[in-house]
């Protein structure tokens, strides 16, 4: 006979009543069986939420998009995060800055508009270079306008490179940064202003004496070249040291390239040390350079079409010959892996290689894969989709390059172009880690006689070795040559005044203080 538990209360609460002592097994039976069907309710439950989680991504896989979609942001950020703290201070960023600083008080003077010409790390450098030109002049900077007309043709602007919130909000106590110009000064309301390229190498007297009575006839003026505008040397160590706050601190890639960047370096250090080789054997700087070192005849006469397209490469006939024998031309795939051997890296070394497409794709590369058969590229580390968004933009390609450049463990340039410069300055910066930079003038002579047998490989390795005892990014000063700023040392590949602040430490060696005086 069925009892209900309403019964089962009652008599119960009879016995009770009566003095009687309740049945102490028929309670815990009661207790059981209700704990029983809670749980067996929870399973059923679960079970069918499972169940319906399943058939409704089957039949509907977007369905749940939104609820999970703060679940994988959440995740990605942890992840991204977590990389970032397993990452040593060469590829973290700088810490977070602190809150703002009230903007510093001046009266500007006028508007400074700039049009910054060639790659990624020569616009980088000119951007440097024009903050500290408005912070001199006291004017307001308007945020600088990217090359789109070079070789490259790349049509990104400033924001889709550089964070620009963090570009204006870190230099607000220098100088005043805005978006765009006013419109009141806009072509579109009949002002045209005074379009100009400043004289290359000039120091702050060239900018206070010529530049700044200009701006009381023309409020605004554009810069419309900025490579190489300010001095390497003779500038005030406070423009010196602005130079490298814009340059190390408010040039902050977008997350966009700052997440993909930190993935390739996470990717790469998982696996070990690795080589970040510059191989600047690309078509653009062979047709430049006139260096057609292990091309074919058909290939040569490409570079030579290419060269004379362009007007602004003034030089046309060149002898390959004589460049590559005075240290002008980067080197092959092939002599890189011969001089990656005398250097004593190892066949397991892991080689990234920091460049766009190699001149003569996949076949130049042969030599240096069978040396080196953990030799990568970005395009072997990440899927076609993650890289989809940067796909015709040189500079946003590079920038990648760059972050995985400075967070290596060796950086090798084949050629000192403005890359391998700001890489090397940036990697000094971060405490002079090692950075190898090749002598091509000596090393052409040693490969053709090791090519010829005429120097065996242990003299061969001996040779390279002692070129490069001093060429491993030590601290040193810089080089100057009055006169000649060409020739002497860059400031963005040695920005001395930056590297020991406030100790009585010689990190420039020659019993010499690293403070400028």
């Amino acid at each position: 006979m069925e009892v209900r538990s309403s019964d089962a209360a009652r008599i119960i609460g009879d016995k009770i009543a009566s003095g009687g002592s309740p049945p102490v097994p028929a309670i815990a039976r009661t207790r059981l069986q209700v704990w029983f069907i809670r749980v067996c309710s929870s399973i059923v439950l679960w079970t069918c939420l499972v169940q319906l989680v399943a058939v409704c991504e089957l039949w509907h896989p977007h369905l749940l998009a939104g609820i999970t979609s703060r679940i994988s942001s959440s995740a990605k950020l942890n992840v991204d995060e977590e990389a970032r703290l397993h990452s040593s201070s060469s590829s973290s960023p700088p810490p977070p800055p602190p809150p703002l600083v009230p903007p510093r008080e001046y009266t500007s003077n006028g508007f400074l508009r700039v049009s910054c010409n060639g790659g990624l790390n020569q616009m980088r450098a000119a951007i440097c270079d024009m903050v500290t030109v408005a912070r001199l002049l006291n004017l307001t900077l308007v945020v600088p306008e990217l090359d789109k007309t070079s070789f490259w043709a790349d049509p990104s602007n400033f924001n889709d490179i550089f964070d620009v919130r963090h570009f204006i909000d870190s230099l607000r106590d220098e100088v005043r940064i805005i978006k765009r110009i006013p419109k009141r000064f806009n072509r579109k309301h009949g002002f045209v202003p005074l379009e100009m390229p400043p004289v290359s190498w000039s120091n702050e007297k060239y900018y206070l004496q010529q530049i700044l009575p200009l701006f009381g006839k023309h409020k605004v003026l554009h810069f419309n070249k900025t490579d190489a505008r300010l001095a390497n040397n003779g500038i005030p160590l406070d423009l010196q040291k602005l130079r490298c706050r814009v340059n190390f601190q408010a040039l902050k890639f977008t997350p966009q390239i700052e997440t993909l960047g930190y993935k390739l370096v996470r990717m790469l250090r998982e696996k070990g040390p690795f080589v970040a080789l510059h191989l600047r054997y690309e078509m653009d700087m062979l047709a430049f350079s006139g260096c057609t070192q292990g091309c074919t005849k058909e290939e040569a006469e490409v570079l030579k079409q290419m060269r004379y397209q362009y007007p602004w490469w003034r030089e046309k006939e060149i002898v390959s010959e004589e460049r590559r024998s005075q240290g002008l031309c980067p080197l092959t795939p092939e002599e890189a892996a011969l001089i990656l051997q005398a250097l004593g890296f190892g066949k397991e070394t892991q080689i990234y290689i920091a460049a766009g497409e190699i001149y003569g794709s996949e076949r130049r590369l042969t030599v240096l894969r069978a040396a080196f058969p953990n030799t990568v590229k970005k395009e072997m580390l990440l899927a076609p989709a993650e890289l989809q968004q940067f796909q015709n933009h040189s500079s946003q390609m590079a920038a990648l390059d760059f972050m995985v450049s400075v967070a290596s463990n060796t950086f090798i340039p084949t050629y000192d172009g403005n890359m391998a410069k700001v890489v090397e300055g940036h990697r000094r910066y971060l405490g002079f880690k090692k950075t190898i930079l090749l002598d091509r003038k000596s090393l052409v002579p040693l490969l053709d006689m090791h090519h010829n047998r005429t120097l065996s490989w242990n003299e061969f390795v001996a040779a390279v070795a002692l070129v490069h005892e001093k060429r491993m990014g030590q601290p040193t000063h810089r080089r100057v040559i009055v006169d000649k700023p060409k020739e002497e040392d860059y400031f963005y590949a040695n920005p001395q005044e930056c590297l020991c602040e406030g100790t009585n430490c010689d990190l420039l060696g020659h019993g010499n203080s690293s403070k400028t005086k």
